[in-house]
């Protein structure tokens, strides 16, 4: 039989706060950052404790996944996108231990050539380099996968229980993912369009009337990104005299700095600032549901 392994992928986060400069340098594509976009983002890890928990949610991800799968039949690597453990090194690692059939997995569900499309391109010049023996098979999109939408629809039906009757009677969800600059509406790129199908969907299964999308975390760029941005959605949900918000985050699974800090820290204060009661879902993390998702895609590729 021949050995098989998973590649788990997640974007990666500095170790310490003195990591972060050249995580962010990494980031930037080898450009290191200005000394104020520097403080900025060391701000931010101190603002959640001084460290993303990022590698160990995934660690935790990726040693479910391999019991769900059973351990004799898969071994699950974790590779990170920009910071250790490297992509290259883990694949160099895949070859070393023997593993000749593998499935490439990143921990977000929705398809885009500058996010998933990125990572599989790391992937496939590490397989070239060093990755010899290796047949790699990519899964790029899981963001209807029934499992997981059940789960985020768990995550969704326990956070309402936060509100009360008078809030749920007039309560907006909004469902957030990383914003990625316009231009790829000019490639045609699905990644819009897929997060409003997972929206959607929980949005239909739980019958919400009331709900918007709203973007996270755009880059800090000057070309525009997409919107509207979550803050922009808060101040209009105010003027629409909307007393309470629970945002639902599709995009990502893990908490981290993009959900402890832009939703915790940034989105909930602006909220309260304008009398509104705003709550999110608890993150997936390493939930069964996740795991059982995560494994029916990996068994049928």
């Amino acid at each position: 039989m021949k050995k098989r392994g998973v590649l788990v992928m997640a974007y990666g986060a500095p170790d310490s706060m003195k990591d972060v400069e050249p995580f962010y340098t990494d980031i930037r594509g080898g450009r290191p950052p200005s000394a104020e976009l520097l403080q900025e983002l060391i701000e931010r890890y101190e603002a959640i404790g001084g460290k993303s928990p990022l590698l160990d949610i995934t660690n935790r991800q990726a040693a479910a996944l391999e019991t769900q799968l059973g351990n004799s039949e898969f071994t699950v690597y974790v590779g990170m996108r920009h910071w250790k453990p490297w992509i290259p090194d883990i694949v160099r690692k895949m070859s070393e231990d023997g593993i000749e059939e593998a499935v490439a997995l990143v921990m977000a569900p929705h398809y885009s050539r500058m996010s998933i499309g990125k990572y599989m391109d790391i992937v496939d010049q590490s397989i070239a380099e060093h990755g010899s023996g290796i047949t790699m098979r990519q899964i790029k999109e899981w963001h209807l996968e029934p499992a997981f939408i059940h789960a985020l629809e768990h995550r969704v039906h326990s956070a309402l229980k936060r509100f009360s009757a008078d809030e749920q009677a007039s309560l907006r969800v909004l469902f957030t993912a990383h914003s990625l600059p316009e231009r790829i509406r000019e490639w045609k790129d699905p990644y819009p369009d897929q997060l409003l199908e997972t929206s959607r969907k929980i949005a239909d299964d739980l019958q919400i009337q009331d709900w918007e999308f709203a973007y996270q975390s755009s880059g800090r760029t000057p070309e525009p990104w997409l919107g509207p941005d979550i803050l922009e959605a808060i101040n209009r949900s105010s003027e629409d005299g909307i007393d309470a918000i629970l945002v639902c985050v599709v995009g990502f699974v893990s908490d981290h700095l993009e959900v402890l800090y832009d939703i915790d820290v940034e989105a909930k204060p602006a909220a309260e600032a304008k009398d509104m009661h705003l709550e999110r879902i608890d993150m997936l993390n390493d939930d069964p549901g996740l795991i059982d998702a995560l494994a029916g895609i990996v068994g049928r590729v």
